[in-house]
């Protein structure tokens, strides 16, 4: 008995995650709704609805802008969105086709273009795209930009962050002395602050800086 009892359970069939299809309406950059069912893109972070970013000593709304990215993608087609996961706030977290399950990846989309970046923390399946974007200087890699996750905790850009005269690159000094400068886009540059009465400046290019004895952050 025991043993048909056990052979009964493992013949039960697996429930299937279903897809949802349907007209999106889009949320913001990384946030869609299908049928009334709120969905996360996922392995991915875009900037906030009212978050800004900065290029050529300007500001400009890359938060609306990544949402107006988003819409110009999926519009006026049916999405169909493949779930992975459930988020803390119970939303669905998922991987969203154009026209269908076998159509183009959304997600990849947005970072590839640069509207949005990896989510390293819950995936690295759009690592490569975001490369692909960072080397053309595309969406927010144009410029500096605060990383979403970092935004939503409070991080924002200084208003002194870029040097008057497109001076743009910073040269920072560490606590051991080692000189490193940052370019926009890089992994640090929105935290490192200069100040110059430690020895820290600003540089217009590259060579200048390595000219000077600073190397380039790795990141």
């Amino acid at each position: 008995m025991r043993f048909a009892v056990l052979v009964f359970l493992i013949l039960l069939p697996v429930a299937a995650v279903a897809d949802i299809t349907g007209k999106p309406r889009i949320v913001d950059g990384d946030t869609i709704e299908i049928a009334g069912q709120r969905i996360r893109l996922y392995g991915i972070d875009a900037p906030e609805a009212d978050q800004t970013c900065v290029a050529d000593n300007k500001r400009w709304p890359c938060g609306r802008n990544a949402t107006m990215a988003l819409s110009g993608m999926i519009d006026p087609n049916w999405g169909s969105c493949r779930e992975r996961d459930r988020d803390r706030y119970g939303r669905i977290v998922a991987v969203c086709n154009i026209a269908g399950p076998q159509g183009p990846d959304v997600n990849a989309m947005m970072v590839s273009e640069g509207w949005a970046v990896a989510y390293r923390r819950f995936s690295n399946d759009y690592v490569k795209a975001e490369a692909v974007a960072k080397r053309a200087r595309k969406g927010v890699w144009r410029g500096d930009f605060i990383r979403p996750w970092d935004w939503r905790k409070g991080t924002r850009l200084s208003a002194n962050d870029n040097e008057p005269g497109g001076c743009v690159i910073k040269g920072n000094i560490g606590r051991r002395g080692v000189r490193i400068y940052h370019v926009p886009g890089g992994q640090y540059y929105a935290r490192t602050k200069i100040h110059p009465g430690n020895g820290e400046r600003w540089f217009c290019t590259e060579a200048e800086a390595r000219a000077a004895g600073w190397r380039r952050s790795r990141r």
